[in-house]
C-alpha cells in the first residue's frame, strides 16, 4: 500500500491536565477549527472524569473520543479501574495502552499491556500500543530489541489479525516532555522496523497498519517527521493542550 493511501491520524493525549471548565474551552477552540484541520482523523484522549463531558461535546463532530488507560479485566471488583466495556458504553472509539509513564511509573509490564490490548479489541475499541525506549537503552544499541520485545508481546497475545484495527505509537522515552525530538530519520527506521515485525504475520495488515510517532511533536517540526514514508501521524502530548498548536499539528498530517 502506498503510503499517503493510509489516513493520517493525530491523537492529543491530555494526560492528567485540566478542569472542566478548562477542556470545555480546549473543545471548543478544536470543534472551531476542525474544518481547516486537513484530512487527517483527529482524536482527543482526555482524562477519565472528562470523558463524558467531552463526549457530549463531540458528539456529531469530526472528532473521536479516545481514554488514557483501561483495565485488562471485565467489568467486577477492581476498584478504582475502568473496564473497556464502560469506555465503549460511553463513546469512546480510540484507547491508549502501554504508555511510557504507564509502562515507567505504574510498572505495567508486556505482559499487562497486552492484556490491556485484548480487553481493549474484545469491546470494539481501537488500542494505541505504545512502545518506545529509554535513552539508556538507545544508547546501549537495544532500541530494535525494547521496541520489538513490546510488540511481541501485543502480537503473541492477539495474532496479527488484531492489528486490522489497532494503531501502534512509537515514542522514544528519551525524548517526551524533554524538548528532544528523534530525527525524521530516526523516527522512520524504529517505524520501518515496526511495520516489518507484523508484515512478517501479515503483509497486508503491515501496508495498512498507522504507526504513529509520539516525542515533543509541535507545529515546528511535525511536517518533516510526517513526511517520512512510514511515520502515518502523531500521538501529541504537552501540544494538543493547545487548539492552535494542535490544529496545526492535524494540518501537517493531513496535508
Amino acid at each position: 500500500m502506498n503510503p499517503k493511501l493510509r489516513r493520517p491520524l493525530v491523537a492529543g493525549n491530555w494526560k492528567m491536565h485540566g478542569s472542566r471548565g478548562e477542556a470545555g474551552r480546549l473543545v471548543g477552540g478544536l470543534l472551531a477549527g476542525a474544518a481547516g484541520a486537513g484530512a487527517a482523523e483527529v482524536v482527543i484522549c482526555p482524562a477519565f472524569v472528562h470523558l463524558a463531558d467531552v463526549g457530549r461535546q463531540l458528539a456529531g463532530s469530526p472528532i473521536a473520543l479516545g481514554a488514557q488507560d483501561v483495565c485488562a479485566e471485565e467489568p467486577g471488583a477492581h476498584t478504582g479501574e475502568v473496564a473497556a466495556a464502560m469506555l465503549a458504553d460511553i463513546g469512546c472509539r480510540y484507547v491508549i495502552v502501554g504508555h511510557s509513564e504507564r509502562r515507567a511509573l505504574y510498572g505495567e509490564d508486556d505482559a499487562l499491556v497486552a492484556r490491556k490490548f485484548l480487553a481493549a479489541r474484545r469491546h470494539g475499541l481501537v488500542p494505541v500500543l505504545c512502545v518506545g525506549e529509554t535513552l539508556a537503552e538507545r544508547d546501549g544499541g537495544a532500541t530494535a530489541a525494547v521496541v520489538l520485545r513490546q510488540l511481541d508481546a501485543a502480537l503473541a497475545a492477539a495474532g496479527a489479525g488484531a492489528f486490522e484495527q489497532a494503531v501502534v505509537a512509537y515514542e522514544p522515552v528519551w525524548a517526551i516532555g524533554t524538548g528532544r525530538t528523534a530525527t525524521p530519520e530516526q523516527a522512520q527506521e524504529v517505524h520501518a522496523l515496526i511495520r516489518g515485525r507484523i508484515g512478517e504475520k501479515d503483509a497486508r495488515i503491515s501496508a495498512s497498519l498507522r504507526v504513529l510517532y509520539g516525542g515533543s511533536v509541535k507545529a515546528g517540526n511535525a511536517l518533516e517527521l510526517f513526511s517520512m514514508p512510514d511515520v502515518d501521524g502523531g500521538l501529541i502530548g504537552g501540544a494538543s493542550l493547545q487548539a492552535g498548536e494542535f490544529l496545526a499539528i492535524c494540518r501537517a498530517a493531513g496535508g
